[in-house]
């Protein structure tokens, strides 16, 4: 696990994948400080982790990150973590669009393609 505050390669990222689940990276973004944790087991141990670094709650979305697909298939908006009735979203995906377009942003500013 490892929190990405600068940048990552797309080939780190497809070596995390094929050191994992093969095809996949699950990442937990931070949308207010714009921080990605990933490679873990769980969505869960990688909010963990940004918690202990200072995140909170209310701003992380776990994604899952498909390094083999392009453009829309590249992220995948799933998650146990994203349920949150409190904030509005009843779901595993992310259903508020401004926070999509930011979690979007914010993995094309930290994973370079």
């Amino acid at each position: 696990m490892k929190i990405i505050k600068t940048a990552l390669t797309l080939n780190e990222l497809q070596e995390m994948a094929a050191d994992s689940f093969g095809n996949l990276v699950k990442a937990v973004v931070d949308v207010d400080r714009e921080f990605i944790a990933i490679d873990a087991e769980l969505h869960s141990d990688l909010e963990a982790l940004l918690l202990e670094d200072g995140s909170k709650q209310k701003n992380l979305w776990g994604v899952n990150l498909y390094p083999q697909l392009q453009k829309d298939e590249f992220i995948e908006f799933d998650s146990l973590i994203n349920m949150r009735p409190s904030q509005g979203n009843r779901s595993r995906g992310v259903e508020n669009q401004e926070i999509r377009r930011k979690i979007i942003a914010i993995v094309a500013k930290r994973i370079a393609k």
